[in-house]
């Protein structure tokens, strides 16, 4: 008989009747929570053993034939030991190597039971198990967070009727429309073959050439030189499925979708120059913001929202539903939002989890189907192949985190490390040897159906003329942004395409941008110092009539708050105590988190004699690592940080990065020599006395004082 696997299964015996055998006190003790198996909290005393269970004698040593002669080959403990360690590390991700994530659940806030079959989205309040990973696409694992990339957003969500993987990216459209094409643009992507550099950018001869030659990449050419890519936290990124799914209800009648996932927070990004320095001061600035919101209770959340739509919305729309370079505009379709998700638990072994998890696209539920998305249908291939690669089996399912939560069963068997095997006689299907013995069978009502679709035409190897429009969506996106986030796509394309060493390659994909946007094009041409060239050959005219769309803009979807944000506070012996405590109060009420720097890192003596505990001793704790910054000094103190380096960079970062800035009297020595005394601006506060510090951090929901930014930066002051 086929074993029954899952949170609500019974072991079966091979008798065919069902059993309950014991188990000992420490199996249970080492279940973990949702599935995750981890070594039981080592306590005081633990005797150290082998894998197998076996006391050690000794770890200190390997067993020798005399004191100073050969290793023998009997010593189990030091093979079993070796060989481990030999192979604790599997091959990474091709893609997204770099990810970090955490637990959670997904809890339903309106029914979609009359759309989709799919159990998930039938009952209002319940909560689904979910896990979801974070990632960046172009770098390795030993790369840095806050590199400018596409962020992977994939969600695992453990339902009744199976795993549902939702594996999407922080950007809704992709670079390529057919999966043909996906070795060559992340090879184009990669450090080049012949020097293996660039790590973790695309700032490179390769990719941009690959680029200027494949025009349906230009939409997403926009989204990837604007902010998206440099996000400030996962907690304030969206992420999107990219494709156009279906609903499927309980008459087999479908309707498209796509899926959004909505930041409580709403969005946020830092500024290319401030991403350099974070890289430098914390390569992993992203997972150690996702580890201490979780820590701290402050849990990161996202709202679902799916976009529906019908055959005949999709036959109207100036563009194919099925090509992944193109959006559906939320003012067309707008979001509906259906549900929540909360990340509430940290891993309790990185590799167990995140770096073992195996998310693919061909993983839906009944109730939701695919589309024929030529992306989606080659990434439905090339998913199951790379994680049998990755994890050497194809029983990678049966690791923990993997695992269905609702109970399975199945003829599958044997295979490198099989956990669990049909049981019984039967292991093949159909047979005939009844209920007890003969395993499962299938369901033609509860089973997953897929919707039937006509075949469309001849075999062919072509794109279809509704894929041929590579420029409109482009232009759209771009005159959807505020004046400042276009003069960051500006910045973001001089300064990659200054990389970039060939000329014919700059001045190829200048000719793209002319169709996007004159005004852009002639900025990067002048940036670059090249002449405007003829605009690239267009497939189809682009459309210069589509409205803006402000669901695409950053900065209009921004916070309303300072919450879930940071403020560094730099302060010095003898500073005011009551100043100092009110603004940790305020910051405190507002919902965000409040680090202190000091010039020790034991912290700083206050005014009224109380000893200030640091964070960060003011060289490791850069105001790149905060949303907003503090200053509050001595007299003596400021004339000593006036002399210091990191404390003048400190302040000058902040200000050069448009940060809101509280200063106290006391800090204007140190301004003074940071060269920004006389440049300050109504995003420059003071905090003169307790009674300032609400008004402070309510005026920091901005989050960036934009304005200043056309009197620090070069480029906008030729503009």
């Amino acid at each position: 008989m086929a074993t029954h696997t899952g949170s609500n299964a019974s072991p079966t015996g091979t008798n065919g009747k069902d059993a309950k055998p014991e188990l000992s006190d420490s199996f249970q003790e080492n279940q973990g929570k949702g599935g995750e198996t981890h070594q039981v909290a080592q306590e005081d005393g633990a005797v150290l053993t082998t894998s197998q269970g076996v006391p050690v004698a000794d770890d200190q040593n390997s067993l020798k034939q005399g004191a100073r002669g050969p290793t023998l080959l009997e010593d189990f403990h030091f093979r079993e030991k070796i060989f481990h360690f030999d192979h604790e590390r599997i091959p990474e991700r091709v893609v997204h190597a770099r990810g970090y994530g955490a637990h959670g659940y997904f809890e339903l806030t309106e029914s979609l039971a009359d759309i989709t079959r799919a159990d998930i989205f039938q009952r209002v309040g319940e909560k689904t198990e979910a896990f979801a990973r974070f990632s960046t696409v172009a770098g390795s694992k030993g790369s840095s967070d806050v590199a400018r990339d596409v962020r992977g957003f994939a969600v695992k969500l453990y339902t009744k009727e199976g795993n549902w993987d939702l594996v999407g990216n922080n950007i809704p459209v992709f670079f390529i429309q057919d999966a043909i094409k996906f070795p060559d643009l992340i090879h184009a992507a990669k450090p080049e073959p012949d020097r293996g550099f660039p790590q973790a950018q695309t700032a490179h001869d390769n990719f941009w050439d690959f680029i200027s030659l494949s025009p349906e990449s230009m939409h997403m050419v926009m989204w990837i030189m604007s902010d998206r890519t440099i996000p400030r936290s996962f907690r304030m990124m969206e992420g999107f499925g990219v494709h156009t799914f279906r609903l499927v209800d309980v008459d087999g009648k479908s309707s498209f979708v796509k899926f959004h996932w909505k930041p409580k927070l709403g969005l946020q990004s830092v500024v290319w120059n401030e991403a350099v320095k974070i890289n430098g001061a914390d390569p992993d600035f992203h997972r150690r913001d996702l580890w201490t919101a979780i820590e701290s209770g402050d849990f990161p959340e996202w709202e679902l929202g799916v976009q529906i739509f019908d055959q005949e919305f999709a036959d109207s729309f100036d563009f194919d539903v099925l090509d992944a370079t193109k959006i559906i505009p939320e003012e067309l379709v707008p979001v509906r939002v259906v549900g929540r998700l909360v990340l509430d638990r940290l891993v309790d072994n990185f590799f167990a989890t995140t770096e073992q998890v195996a998310f693919c696209t061909q993983n839906i539920v009944p109730g939701i189907d695919f589309t024929n998305d030529p992306l989606l249908q080659g990434r439905n291939f090339s998913y199951l192949d790379t994680q049998l690669k990755r994890l050497g089996s194809p029983n990678f399912t049966h690791l923990p985190v993997n695992a269905p939560r609702c109970p399975f069963a199945h003829f599958q068997q044997d295979g490198h490390m099989a956990m669990h095997n049909p049981a019984g006689r039967a292991n093949y299907e159909p047979n005939s040897w009844g209920p007890a013995q003969g395993g499962p069978r299938e369901d033609p009502v509860r089973g997953f159906k897929s919707v039937m679709t006509p075949p469309d035409g001849d075999k062919l190897r072509i794109r279809p003329e509704s894929f041929a429009d590579h420029y409109s969506q482009a232009r759209q996106f771009y005159i959807s942004q505020t004046p400042i986030e276009q003069k960051h796509i500006g910045d973001a394309l001089v300064f990659e395409l200054s990389k970039v060493e060939r000329p014919d390659i700059r001045s190829r994909m200048v000719s793209h941008l002319i169709h996007i946007d004159g005004d852009l094009a002639d900025t990067v041409a002048k940036g670059l110092g090249l002449p405007l060239p003829e605009p690239a050959k267009a497939a189809v005219a682009p459309k210069t009539d589509l409205p803006p769309s402000d669901a695409l803009s950053i900065l209009k979807n921004g916070p309303q708050s300072f919450a879930g944000r940071k403020l560094g506070l730099l302060v010095s012996d003898g500073a005011d105590a009551a100043l100092v405590k009110a603004l940790m109060s305020a910051v405190e009420d507002a919902g965000a988190m409040c680090e202190v720097v000091a010039p020790k890192i034991g912290g700083a003596t206050l005014s009224d004699g109380t000893m200030l505990p640091a964070q960060q001793k003011i060289d490791g704790g850069p105001s790149v690592l905060y949303d907003a910054v503090a200053v509050i000094l001595s007299d003596e103190g400021a004339a000593m940080l006036a002399k210091d380096a990191p404390s003048k960079d400190f302040v000058a970062d902040a200000f050069a990065h448009c940060k809101f800035l509280g200063l106290s009297p006391q800090a204007e020595p140190l301004l003074v020599k940071a060269g920004i005394a006389e440049d300050l601006d109504d995003g420059c506060l003071g905090l003169e006395s307790a009674d300032d510090a609400k008004a402070f951090v309510a005026a920091l929901a901005p989050l960036r004082f934009w304005d200043r930014e056309s009197r620090v930066d070069l480029d906008a002051m030729n503009a």
